[in-house]
């Protein structure tokens, strides 16, 4: 069985083939990446991609950066509306599934070896082992914030879907209560998505500049962290404030899910700020929990430095979802 795997997010979308046969194979050399804007519909872009590599589909799961209800989902930083039977019928197959796109994110924890994983702290993650009761969250920053978790339990994996990126940001100390006044009057409500985000990190730079009564420049997320680099003082404390949220907001996650085994870092942004998420901030903030933070200090934060992981997850879940057919 062929299935067409896919991950959506809000500027890219990304294909690939995997090859189901007692397990699954994602074929690396089928990956592709177009701009979202370039395409009417997920299924113009899906028909594109097939065309393109002169493949067929016998199945497709479509990784998607919104909420999925009902075989359907909006994508939340992107105008697309993506409905299961509108693939199916481009695609000319019944067999179609939508999963949130860190839900492909925490099944792909399942696939990933020491060479996909970067240790952020002193913690190294001892490895994947399907027999042993394991509890898992990840967390991710792109266009928005992604946030999952993987349970698993009897020999079996299930991930999570959540919209926690929506959830909102509690500061902690007190410069970080300067930046959130900052943030609410410019939207209101501040989600930690307003942060910990490419665009969040705009937010943060902005904040920066506000808060030292200078006029912001018209910087990127790539321009401020590699100005940051170059020594820019307000860039670095833009990305200083980034890191800290992050790992604020990763450890809650921990505390939230009971994620005692580890917390992944995926996402487009983790391995161009790896270097600054390793420098101490992340941890900092992720174990200083009060009364857990002897606790914290135990579990592991691993960035995922896998180039497909999101299209790794797809597979695994069409590999769990399409067993009965390849059965039968």
């Amino acid at each position: 069985m062929r299935v067409l795997v896919s991950d959506i997010g809000g500027t890219n979308a990304r294909f690939a083939i995997a090859e189901l046969a007692r397990g699954e194979r994602l074929l690396h050399d089928s990956v592709r990446e177009y701009p979202a804007a370039q395409f009417a519909s997920a299924a113009d872009a899906a028909r594109h991609f097939l065309a393109e590599l002169g493949e067929r589909a016998d199945a497709a799961v479509f990784a998607v950066a919104g909420r999925v209800r009902l075989e359907e989902a909006h994508i939340t930083n992107h105008p697309w509306r993506i409905r299961a039977p509108d693939i199916g019928a481009a695609l000319g197959t019944g067999r179609v599934a939508l999963i949130n796109d860190f839900a492909a994110q925490a099944m792909a924890i399942s696939r990933l070896g020491a060479a996909d994983v970067a240790a952020v702290g002193d913690i190294a993650w001892p490895g994947f082992d399907l027999r042993a009761a394991q509890t898992y969250a990840v967390i991710g920053p792109g266009t928005g914030l992604g946030v999952g978790g993987l349970l698993v339990r009897n020999g079996r994996c299930f991930a999570l879907e959540t919209e926690g990126g929506h959830a909102g940001f509690a500061p902690s100390r007190p410069r970080d209560m300067a930046v959130l006044e900052c943030l609410m009057r410019r939207f209101g409500r501040v989600s930690c998505e307003r942060l910990v985000s490419g665009p969040g990190l705009v937010n943060l730079y902005a904040a920066v500049c506000e808060l030292e009564g200078v006029a912001a420049e018209d910087l990127s997320p790539a321009q401020i962290n590699a100005q940051a680099v170059g020594g820019d003082a307000r860039c670095a404390h833009a990305v200083e404030l980034f890191c800290a949220a992050f790992g604020s907001m990763a450890g809650d996650l921990v505390l939230t899910l009971g994620a005692w085994d580890g917390v992944f870092l995926a996402g487009g942004v983790v391995p161009k700020l790896l270097g600054s998420l390793q420098g101490g901030s992340f941890r900092e903030a992720f174990e200083a929990k009060g009364r857990f933070a002897p606790a914290m200090a135990e579990v592991p934060s691993a960035a995922i430095v896998h180039a497909c992981s999101g299209l790794l997850g797809a597979a695994a879940h069409a590999a769990e979802t399409y067993e009965g057919a390849m059965a039968a």
